[in-house]
């Protein structure tokens, strides 16, 4: 069972610490940048590969520190992900983060993580997060795959729209989520249709 909850996140206004430079750093990395290109990033690593360097090149909200790691960069923090290829190490920064009540994800460690990195669906508004609970990425990998090709392109324009008729509504919480239930609720056996053609 997946007890996960799940939330999103305005890692553009909170700020992540990245302890790792390597192979799995630039993963997170990317996956950060790619569902919030204004994500603050603080990445500390003894060397950041080529890759990882790209990723971070020219972009004014990621700041590299080349050292290892020590809890004063958790001064600050709100979120931590621990990428290093050393165990002892990942483990002293989440070890550190739960001191300082800090959510952590120790990447590849799923005991040692308050939450996970899922795979992320995007299309304007409109995100779709999927989870298996940390025990097949690549499951989620082939739902994100699948999402991206049966969510119509002009779904953002459908959004925007309904987002315009919410706000001509009058009258209490109730009677707008009555009237935006009856306004959408084409939307699913369209979607179902669609999906079984």
């Amino acid at each position: 069972m997946n007890h996960l909850y799940p939330i999103f996140l305005k890692v553009h206004q909170l700020n992540t610490l990245l302890v790792g430079g390597g192979f799995v750093g630039t993963e997170k990395l990317a996956f950060l940048l790619k569902s919030s290109p204004k994500a603050q990033v603080t990445a500390v690593s003894r060397e950041f590969n080529e890759d990882f360097l790209a990723l971070a090149k020219d972009n004014p909200y990621v700041t590299l520190i080349q050292d290892v790691y020590h809890e004063k960069y958790l001064g600050g923090k709100h979120i931590v992900i621990a990428a290093t290829d050393d165990k002892a190490v990942n483990r002293r920064i989440h070890d550190d983060a739960k001191e300082r009540f800090l959510l952590v994800n120790v990447a590849d460690t799923p005991d040692l993580c308050d939450f996970y990195l899922g795979g992320i669906v995007s299309k304007g508004n409109v995100k779709i997060a999927i989870s298996t609970n940390g025990k097949s990425p690549t499951t989620a990998k082939r739902l994100r795959q699948l999402l991206e090709e049966v969510i119509p392109e002009d779904i953002n324009e459908l959004v925007e729209n309904i987002n315009e008729y919410r706000k001509t509504l009058k009258g209490d919480f109730e009677y707008k989520v009555e009237a935006l239930n009856k306004l959408t609720e084409g939307l699913v056996s369209k979607e179902k249709s669609g999906l079984l053609e």
